[in-house]
């Protein structure tokens, strides 16, 4: 039985919607930063492209790409440099992080405002002449939030282009939740400020209901629900929070050892460590393994091609299916010419239905629908990919999809 706990009252106040967009592209003065630990003096930035978000970055951008952190507010709150130490430390590591909400904004968040971030960090790593052009590794994002971010980040998990999700003294309200942990897939983290955090119970009873073979890992410091994020580079969260980052974002296996094993770094220390089925190996973001969830279809053990017409072509693939429910993706790829736009018609099997969609614009939930693409992600180079996923109820395998392109 849950707890629902302070967090609940939070979250039950969270009704508001979030004003409106910020200013161009400005970075904060140095002089008005701390210092950080990382390599990468960094302070924050806002984009018209972005409204009501705050990006934190290297001012310098380093050669290297930086990969993507995006993250929820305590509280759901909407002012994108609350936890501001903490942010700006990780990403002078060689990170992007983009927090939901303006500088020192008002109002609240929501789980959508973690999807906008990443869509808006693939569009800009994709649009020419702008300054992120090439400079991102969007094939490597966490979604990470604290407290009622935390919810947030749960919410959003699912979607695929999301490596690995971190929860900072948060854990999911109601039983009826879960389904949100039957459908991870890929690596998880918690960071709970222990026994005196008020959610520590709710994160215990998410911790006993993961899935089977998910790696996993939850460190609790005991520094109650407010955590260190204030503190000179966000503290000992702001420290543990780069080292996990390092591993599982850069393939960094020296800072995969803090967690890793009975004689991990961060074992026998302060930190009270737990850990499912890690291997230090498996730091990049590559395979994860599928879960074992209760009795349900097979997903299906490979992408499904279909044929292409007009120049592009694409392939379903099942991620994860649960009792009830499933994840799939949808890979789309240009022929030997440039397209503009691209449609994908997808017959769901029977009984199927969409409950979400991201990366795509649908235009119905069931029987045989058509995905356009976004904005950002219709226009592709000859040779080239994109996808787009959901979210269902029901059986997933057994579906197809043709594509045709303009």
């Amino acid at each position: 039985m849950r707890k629902r706990s302070i967090i609940s009252a939070v979250v039950a106040a969270v009704v508001a919607t979030v004003g409106a967009g910020t200013a161009a592209l400005t970075m904060t003065p140095s002089a008005a930063a701390a210092l950080n630990s990382g390599p990468y003096p960094a302070g924050y930035e806002t984009s018209t492209g972005l409204p009501n978000h705050t990006i934190y970055r290297p001012e310098t951008l380093p050669s290297e790409k930086l990969p993507v952190f995006v993250w929820g507010n305590g509280g759901c709150s909407a002012n994108g440099t609350s936890q501001l130490n903490f942010l700006r430390e990780i990403a002078s590591h060689g990170f992007l992080a983009i927090a939901s909400g303006s500088p020192n904004g008002s109002g609240s968040t929501t789980s959508q405002m973690l999807t906008q971030s990443i869509d808006w960090a693939v569009a800009e790593n994709s649009r020419q002449g702008g300054k992120y052009y090439g400079r991102l590794d969007t094939g490597r994002i966490a979604a990470g939030g604290f407290s009622c971010g935390g919810l947030e980040a749960y919410a959003v998990s699912n979607d695929p282009r999301i490596t690995t999700t971190t929860i900072f003294s948060s854990g999911l309200l109601n039983d009826s939740d879960d389904y949100q942990l039957r459908r991870l897939t890929k690596p998880i983290a918690y960071f709970i400020g222990g026994p005196s955090d008020i959610a520590y119970p709710n994160a215990i009873d998410d911790w006993g209901k993961l899935p089977a073979g998910l790696p996993a890992f939850m460190g609790n410091l005991n520094v109650g629900h407010g955590g260190t994020y204030g503190q000179p580079n966000g503290g000992e969260f702001g420290r543990v929070a780069v080292l996990y980052l390092k591993w599982r974002l850069k393939g960094d296996t020296t800072a995969g050892a803090n967690f890793v094993g009975p004689n991990c770094g961060l074992c026998g220390t302060q930190w009270q460590i737990q850990q499912k089925n890690l291997t230090l190996d498996s730091g990049t973001p590559s395979p994860s393994p599928s879960p074992t969830v209760s009795p349900s279809p097979s997903p299906s053990p490979s992408p499904t091609p279909s044929p292409g017409t007009q120049g592009c072509s694409a392939t379903y693939s099942v991620q994860d299916q649960w009792a009830g429910g499933f994840v799939a993706a949808v890979n789309v790829t240009a022929g030997g010419a440039a397209i503009n736009g691209w449609r994908v018609a997808l017959t769901l099997p029977g009984g199927a239905t969409i409950t979400s969609l991201w990366n795509g614009v649908s235009s119905g939930t069931s029987g045989t629908v058509t995905v356009a693409n976004q904005s950002y992600n219709g226009r592709l180079a000859a040779g080239q990919s994109t996808n787009f996923g959901f979210q269902g109820n029901g059986t997933g395998t057994g579906a197809t999809v043709t594509c045709t392109a303009g």
